[in-house]
């Protein structure tokens, strides 16, 4: 094997960091908003509840990451070709389909919530508490898939530093209004559980005000008139939808089934329940960022792919290989040293909860670094909209491999330390990459979209 073909030279490392770290800093601190909630509400017992009333985000949020890693295909690749007309014409549609996403999930919390609850864990506590969560976090569903559009197509224009900045404040505000709601600080009344998920729903308000009036005030080109963004012709609809379609498919069945892990865990009862959120939240963190990694690998690709230079996008992709390598074991060396620091963050009262807690993020930390080369591996196909493999990479091993191995430890081998099902399951991370990479080196997705659509 020839290693110097994954190590790039220093314009490669200098142009991926520049997109790359903003990108990862600002997915950070997204996730960490809900690491706010988690953290704020394990100090009044609320870790379940939340963890649980979060799954109705996740389902509503996985299928919005499939609209926008379809749109940005194109988003990326129109911006490397100076295409602005079709820019701002893919621009409008991210907005109208994750905007349509939002209103569905919307409904379903609206009307089914105490159902989905139920549904996850069955002790009426947490249910209860679930459901005053999602009752205000509902509207959130909504914003936070216009928010996604604006960040995505700003990301596709290398403008990575300004969705971090965003970032920062909308973090900043969600922590102090966090604070202040849960707690009734000042004129602010006591809220609980209802006052995180109150805080969370301003925060991505203002986030949205921010990303829409700046994009209006400094006329960015994916900002058009109205019949400019929201014109679509037939061809460019259908053109864009069949790589968006097996995109919304995959995450929605890897949503629904990440959902469904919860179902298989909650059996194990509350200590396991408590203890895997937490981990989950903070593993979370780690992996936000790996996705604002990913993000960066498909639009610099996608870039350069609409530039048509298809052999320097394949020559870079075997760097970005190379690179993930040493990010994996710089994980793997953090978590070592830091997950039982972070684990004390949660305050946990009881030290069985505590112990398991510390035991999952260490499996975790196996998860993590197989899934920091899933998702580029994911990356790399989506810059030249090679989506379809990726409902069988992504959703398909999570249900043929995954929830079986789940569902099987649990209700037939009676395992009950879900620190030993959790580690089973990442088979399933295992056989994803050993897939994965046999699709990446037959190169199919090294093409340039911008010839499948009409100026």
């Amino acid at each position: 094997m020839d290693l110097k073909k994954y190590i790039g030279n220093k314009e490669f490392y200098k142009k991926t960091t520049k997109m790359a770290l903003p990108l990862m800093f600002q997915q950070v601190l997204s996730g960490a908003m809900g690491i706010v909630d988690t953290v704020m509400v394990s100090w009044i017992g609320m870790v379940s509840a939340v963890g649980t009333a979060a799954q109705v985000d996740v389902l509503s949020s996985m299928i919005g990451y499939g609209i926008i890693g379809g749109t940005s295909m194109f988003s990326a690749q129109f911006y490397g070709a100076k295409d602005y007309k079709n820019l701002k014409r893919t621009f409008g549609l991210s907005i109208l389909l994750t905007t349509i996403n939002g209103l569905f999930w919307f409904i379903i919390a609206s009307f089914f919530g105490e159902f989905l609850m139920k549904f996850y864990i069955n002790e009426p506590v947490i249910v209860e508490n679930a459901v005053k969560y999602l009752n205000i976090t509902k509207y959130y569903l909504i914003l936070n898939g216009i928010n996604f559009a604006f960040s995505a197509t700003y990301r596709s224009m290398k403008k990575s530093s300004f969705t971090l900045k965003v970032g920062v404040a909308t973090m900043l505000l969600n922590t102090i209004l966090n604070y202040v709601l849960i707690y009734g600080i000042g004129i602010f009344p006591k809220m609980g559980v209802e006052g995180a998920a109150l805080g969370t729903v301003i925060a991505t308000l203002v986030s949205v005000a921010i990303f829409a009036s700046h994009a209006i005030y400094t006329k960015q080109p994916f900002i058009g008139s109205f019949k400019e963004t929201f014109h679509f012709e037939k061809e460019f609809v259908i053109t864009i939808t069949k790589k968006i379609i097996p995109l919304m498919i995959n995450e929605g069945f890897f949503g629904l089934g990440s959902t469904l892990f919860i179902k298989a865990f909650g059996q194990l009862g509350k200590t396991s329940m408590d203890a895997y959120y937490v981990s989950l939240q903070i593993s979370n963190l780690f992996m936000f960022a790996i996705y604002g990694y990913g993000s960066a690998v498909q639009s610099l690709l996608g870039n350069i792919l609409g530039a048509k230079k298809i052999d320097q996008a394949i020559e870079e992709s075997n760097y970005h290989f190379g690179l993930s390598f040493v990010m994996a074991l710089v994980l793997m060396l953090f978590m070592a040293l830091f997950s039982k620091p972070l684990v004390r963050l949660f305050n946990l009262s009881d030290p069985v909860t505590n112990s398991l807690a510390v035991s999952l993020l260490y499996v975790f930390t196996v998860k993590l670094s197989m899934r920091l080369y899933n998702f580029v591996i994911f990356s790399i196909l989506r810059s030249g909209g090679d989506a379809n493999i990726i409902q069988f990479l992504d959703s398909g091993i999570v249900w043929l491999v995954g929830l079986p191995l789940a569902f099987f430890s649990v209700n037939v081998l009676n395992l009950d330390n879900i620190v030993i099902v959790l580690l089973i399951t990442q088979l399933e991370q295992l056989v994803r990459l050993i897939f994965g990479m046999k699709r990446i080196f037959t190169y199919i997705w090294a093409k340039d979209l911008t010839v499948l659509v009409s100026k």
